[in-house]
């Protein structure tokens, strides 16, 4: 991805992506940079050459990152916390097929760091595995429409989503194949890259296909996926405000005049006791309040010019 940096920010403001994982970015560090049309790239790499994840977020999205964990090379996720719900972007790249097995554990160990527990997990993987079409047995993790038939690295896909409560997002959606394929080079066609989320939260997506026809990445295809997320809303507990007596009503002469003739006449229509002050001080509040009148109770807002 060394050098792309725009022009996945441009086809990410032309597809309208908010959030997007990336793999294999060969940027050496942990950094966050800006890349160009609103977006900035949280991203983590060791070496120039090989490897590197990174998550790009539409920029009024990174005052809502709480946290960030950049685990390897291979896993790192993000936490935000989006109108009250926290939710949990993992970027991850697998070692693929030819890797030794050690390796292999050792990214699905990683990925298992980030799974935080009881709260909405979405993760965007190249996972160099092939699921396969068909999910017989697999039904709670995996619909039918994946591609081709599952290897060893795919079946570690579905080992790995049975025991977070993940669902492989891809398969749950009837595309023509070519919006299914997400890895094409010379005569291979396949999909490695997969969207996984809570299956818990899986009826927040509305739809995941594969686009077709952007150059960002030469091989690989972006997986897209529409997700809303359902926010509970609390009911706001009614507060009640007491209203004030306009008592500075009484500087004007015929305002001040009116409460006399009228705390006169309330006063003589009460059986008031010489040290019944409560009673007293009861009818001087009602008075005022019927003559002067009384404030709505609510705080006026400080105007803010800019």
């Amino acid at each position: 991805m060394t050098g792309k940096g725009r022009e996945l920010a441009d086809m990410m403001e032309r597809r309208k992506v908010d959030i997007l994982c990336v793999q294999e970015t060969r940027w050496k560090g942990s950094k966050a940079r800006s890349i160009g049309a609103g977006f900035k790239l949280f991203y983590y790499g060791v070496d120039s050459k090989r490897n590197g994840v990174g998550v790009v977020l539409k920029e009024e999205f990174v005052r809502n990152v709480l946290e960030v964990k950049r685990v390897s090379d291979r896993v790192m996720s993000l936490k935000l916390e989006i109108e009250g719900v926290m939710l949990n972007v993992v970027s991850g790249y697998a070692p693929q097929v030819d890797c030794e097995l050690e390796e292999k554990e050792k990214f699905w160990s990683e990925l298992d760091e980030v799974m935080e527990s009881g709260e909405r997990v979405v993760i965007g993987a190249d996972f160099n595995g092939h699921v396969g079409e068909g999910n017989t047995g697999d039904e709670e993790v995996m619909g039918k429409f994946g591609v081709k038939e599952r290897n060893l690295e795919g079946q570690m896909v579905v080992d790995f989503a049975k025991r977070m409560d993940m669902a492989v997002v891809n398969t749950y959606f009837q595309k023509r194949e070519e919006h299914r394929v997400t890895y094409k080079s010379g005569g291979r066609r396949t999909q490695v890259d997969y969207i996984l989320c809570r299956r818990g939260n899986l009826k927040e997506i509305s739809d995941c296909k594969v686009v077709v026809g952007e150059s960002v990445a030469r091989q690989h295809r972006m997986v897209v996926c529409r997700m809303t997320l359902l926010v509970c809303k609390t009911k706001r507990s009614k507060i009640e405000i007491e209203k004030k007596t306009k008592w500075w009503k009484l500087k004007k002469e015929e305002c001040c005049e009116e409460f006399r003739q009228k705390l006169r006449q309330a006063l003589c229509g009460q059986v008031v006791l010489p040290d019944d002050w409560e009673t007293t001080a009861e009818v001087i509040r009602e008075t005022g309040r019927k003559v002067l009148g009384a404030s709505s109770g609510r705080r006026k807002e400080d105007k803010v010019v800019e």
